[in-house]
């Protein structure tokens, strides 16, 4: 066993690389909030087999996870990668943070402004 490959296991409970893909294809997902159903639309497989890849079943084609890692929006090493989602999911949680944050101001400001309107009318 590699200095690697026991570093994978200490850190993740994993053995190898494809438990790594499996873990990180999942993660990934649920950080995009996407459903297997939205991930499996968007690179054109079934639900069963995105579930497969996450359950370490199966194995995509390097074809597929190209297709994989772009509806994810990571390059493809990523989904190899022990340490990207941390800081991932950092960045993507203050970015859907902020752009709903900044909806729920607005619409909170054209409904009170509507209100407005509406007693001035009165």
């Amino acid at each position: 066993m590699s200095i690697g490959s026991i570093q994978i296991k200490l850190k993740y409970g994993m053995t190898n690389i494809r438990e790594l893909l499996s873990l990180n294809i999942k993660k990934r997902r649920q950080i995009l909030g996407f459903s297997q159903l939205n991930l499996a639309e968007n690179v054109g497989t079934s639900t069963q087999y995105i579930g497969q890849i996450e359950q370490n079943k199966k194995f995509p084609s390097p074809e597929m996870l190209e297709r994989i890692a772009k509806a994810l929006e990571v390059d493809s090493p990523q989904l190899f990668s022990m340490d990207t989602y941390s800081q991932d999911a950092i960045q993507q949680f203050r970015e859907n943070l902020k752009v709903n944050l900044e909806k729920a101001i607005e619409d909170f400001i054209d409904k009170g402004l509507t209100e407005v309107k509406i007693l001035d009318k009165s």
